[in-house]
């Protein structure tokens, strides 16, 4: 018995500062993300309409995911750790690192932003102002490769059925932070 507990205490230590370490990763990319995103929109005041919403879960990484490797060198040599994260079925959500961004820090950016909705929310709101200038935000789960020195993230921009766009960035860790290195499959509808 004392055997398992310690076996069960020593999986505790080597799994949770991982965990967190993506936590933080995750709500570092995401700040990224918005701020390079919201850079353009307007502070939400009151009845000012919100032109960008953001998608409240992490989409899936799909097959789509295989043909960025297959057209990027660096990323065929980490092939095989980037597709082990494909995952089609996740049912994750940003709101732990949407809370952990804009708990009593980032105030301003969080001006922009404003809180997170469903696709059914976003259709509903669009339907009522009958305009076609408004976009769903969509952030993919991250990919993180080659030590969590890379991450691959992929962010659409739905507006309807017909008029979306997309593409992957490819992340890098510099000094502690997390910069574009580059844009991949850009895509438009």
């Amino acid at each position: 018995m004392k055997s398992l507990n310690l076996h069960f205490l020593l999986l505790l230590l080597f799994v949770m500062p991982a965990s967190f370490a993506q936590e933080a990763d995750n709500t570092a990319i995401l700040k990224m993300i918005f701020t390079k995103y919201y850079k353009n929109e307007k502070v939400i005041a009151k009845g000012r309409l919100q032109l960008l919403n953001f998608y409240c879960f992490k989409a899936p990484n799909n097959e789509e995911v295989l043909e960025v490797i297959n057209g990027n060198d660096f990323l065929k040599k980490n092939a095989t750790e980037i597709k082990k994260q494909i995952v089609i079925g996740i049912n994750e959500d940003w709101s732990n690192e949407y809370n952990l961004l804009f708990n009593n820090q980032n105030q301003y950016l969080k001006s922009k932003v404003n809180a997170c909705l469903s696709l059914e929310e976003f259709q509903k709101v669009s339907k009522q102002f009958g305009e076609n200038n408004q976009r769903l935000l969509i952030i993919n789960k991250p990919i993180y490769f080659a030590k969590n020195q890379f991450a691959l993230v992929k962010v659409a921009f739905y507006r309807s059925i017909e008029h979306n766009s997309g593409r992957f960035l490819l992340l890098e860790k510099v000094n502690g932070e997390w910069v574009i290195k580059e844009y991949l499959n850009e895509w438009a509808t």
